[in-house]
């Protein structure tokens, strides 16, 4: 018998939060990313949108590690297996990008908000470089972040449904 084991799931009406709360990042995640691609390429949706692309970038940020540890803790009753390994690995890959997603959401709205007239003003060819960056890197984080959000999902649906369905 280990001591140390505590089989504590974290658990919302006696449900495992983890399979709660994963759809919450799969479906704003993928739509923080809309929202922040259309910014990027469309300025009407941009002034419309407004603050709330880094917003739901933030709140992006602060559900991927509440998920992660209510994964952990769910791996923790089901056991190793290959699958949820797996599984697991990929989700831990995730954090960093939802920082990128969230600092280049902010650095956008922050750009176009203050800094971009600014700098135009001064300088039109680094108002255009600044705003060419900025948008690269939101089209580099936004497709990195949706892929691994789907290879994530994908490897937690085969870890759960796998065995039962032949996936």
């Amino acid at each position: 018998m280990d001591l140390l084991r505590t089989d504590v799931v974290i658990e919302i009406a006696g449900l495992p939060l983890h399979p709660l709360i994963v759809h919450a990042v799969v479906v704003i995640t993928p739509l923080t990313v809309l929202a922040l691609l259309l910014g990027t390429f469309w300025p009407a949706a941009r002034r419309r949108l407004g603050i709330v692309t880094p917003l739901a970038a933030l709140l992006v940020l602060v559900l991927v590690p509440i998920t992660t540890a209510a994964g952990e803790s769910l791996a923790d009753l089901v056991g190793e297996t290959d699958a949820v390994d797996h599984h697991e690995d990929l989700g831990e890959l995730l954090l960093p990008w939802v920082i990128g997603l969230f600092a280049v959401a902010a650095a956008q709205w922050a750009w176009y908000r203050w800094g971009r007239e600014r700098a135009a003003k001064r300088s039109a060819t680094v108002a255009r470089v600044v705003t060419i960056v900025i948008g690269a890197i939101a089209v580099l984080v936004g497709v990195a972040t949706t892929v691994l959000v789907v290879l994530i999902g994908d490897s937690g649906a085969r870890a759960v449904w796998g065995g039962i369905v032949g996936a």
